[in-house]
C-alpha cells in the first residue's frame, strides 16, 4: 500500500486533476477518496458528494446529477440543484463508475470537458467547479473494448490512476488492520491489546473475497461474541464464522481444511502434487482404520467404487490383507 498512499498524497496536491481508483469491492476506494479530499487544501473545506452510479435511474439521472427547473417534468413543483451543484468547489465521488449507464456517459463527459451542467428544463448552462474522483470495482479497459464504456470518458477519468491491491496480496497489513478495527469498535467488548500468532497465521491463508470490508465486519463479530480476555485468537475467528442460522451450527470444515493445507504447503515449501498425493494417502489410511471389514464397505464410506479404491491403494502401496474383497 505504500506506493499507493504516496501517489494519493501527491494527487491531493493537484486539486483539479481527475482521479480514477480501481480495485475489488471492499478494498477501500471510498476511504482513499475521502483521504484525498481531506488532504486537498483547496477543496477540503467544501462538500464531498457521493454518486452511486449503479443505483442512478435513467429517468431521474439528469435531474439527480444536474438539477431541474420548476415544471420541467411532472412532479417538479420547485427548482432543484443537482449533486454536481451541491458539490461546488468540492469533490464529486462517482462510486462504481463502471456501472454508469451508457446513455449518461456523454453527459458526464461534457461536464468533465467543459465544466458546465445544464439543469433539466433550463435554457442556459451553469458553470461548476468540482473535482471528480471515480471508483471502479472492475477494470474499465475490457468494458471499453466491449462497447459498454466510452473510450473518451475513460481517458478523461484516467488522469491519475490508483490501483488498490486486494487484502490477500497485503497479508502483512492484517495485524494492524485488526487492531485498528478492534479499537474502533471497542464499545462492543473489552479493549483488545494483542493478537494470538495462531490467528494471524490462520488469516494469512484466507482469500478475503470481500477484502478489508469483510475483515472489518468479522472483527466486529469477534468482539461481540468474545466472552473474556483481551487478546483475539484463532478460536475467536472460528467462532464468529459459525452461521447462527445453520441447523448444525458447524463452520465450513472444507474451507478450514483448505486453509490448513495452504499453510502447510507455503510453510514447508511442499509442491502441490506431492501435497495432494500425501493427503490422499492419509485419507485412505484413515478410511481403512475406521471403515468396514470389507473393501466394499470401505469404498461405500468413501463414496467410490471398489475398483477405484483398489487402484488407489495399489498406487500408494497400501496393503489390505485384513480386508476381504466383498464379504
Amino acid at each position: 500500500m505504500t506506493p499507493v498512499l504516496q501517489r494519493a498524497y501527491k494527487a491531493a496536491q493537484v486539486s483539479d486533476a481527475t482521479v480514477l481508483l480501481q480495485g475489488e469491492t471492499g478494498t477501500g476506494k471510498q476511504v482513499l477518496a475521502r483521504a484525498i479530499h481531506c488532504l486537498d487544501e483547496k477543496r477540503c473545506r467544501f462538500p464531498f458528494v457521493t454518486v452511486h452510479c449503479s443505483t442512478v435511474s435513467e429517468t431521474l439521472a439528469e435531474s439527480e446529477l444536474f438539477g431541474h427547473r420548476k415544471g420541467s417534468f411532472s412532479g417538479a413543483v420547485a427548482a432543484r440543484g443537482g449533486l454536481f451543484q451541491a458539490a461546488e468547489r468540492g469533490v464529486v465521488f462517482l462510486d462504481d463508475v463502471n456501472d454508469l449507464q451508457l446513455c449518461l456517459q456523454p453527459k458526464l463527459l461534457d461536464v468533465l470537458q467543459r465544466g458546465v451542467v445544464r439543469p433539466l428544463g433550463a435554457d442556459r448552462e451553469l458553470r461548476v467547479d468540482v473535482r471528480v474522483i471515480a471508483a471502479a470495482n472492475r477494470p474499465l479497459e475490457p468494458l471499453v473494448e466491449q462497447g459498454l464504456f466510452r473510450a473518451d470518458l475513460f481517458h478523461r477519468l484516467n488522469v491519475i490512476r490508483l490501483s488498490l491491491p486486494p487484502l490477500r496480496e497485503r497479508n502483512e497489513d492484517l495485524p494492524a488492520l485488526i487492531l485498528e478495527f478492534a479499537r474502533r469498535y471497542a464499545s462492543l467488548n473489552v479493549q483488545i491489546e494483542s493478537l494470538g500468532p495462531d490467528l494471524v497465521q490462520h488469516l494469512q491463508a484466507c482469500r478475503f473475497e470481500g477484502n478489508v470490508r469483510e475483515l472489518e465486519n468479522a472483527v466486529q463479530r469477534m468482539l461481540f461474541m468474545k466472552e473474556k480476555g483481551n487478546s483475539l485468537t484463532r478460536e475467536d475467528w472460528l467462532q464468529q464464522e459459525t452461521d447462527p442460522a445453520s441447523t448444525t451450527g458447524r463452520r465450513d470444515d472444507i474451507l478450514e481444511a483448505a486453509n490448513l493445507l495452504w499453510l502447510a504447503m507455503t510453510k514447508h515449501g511442499l509442491p502441490f502434487p506431492d501435497l495432494m498425493r500425501r493427503i490422499e494417502g492419509e485419507l485412505l489410511q484413515r478410511a481403512l482404520q475406521v471403515g468396514g471389514k470389507t473393501r466394499r464397505e470401505t469404498a461405500e464410506l468413501l463414496h467410490t467404487s471398489e475398483r477405484t479404491l483398489y487402484h488407489k491403494m495399489s498406487a500408494h502401496g497400501i496393503r489390505a490383507s485384513t480386508h476381504r474383497a466383498t464379504g
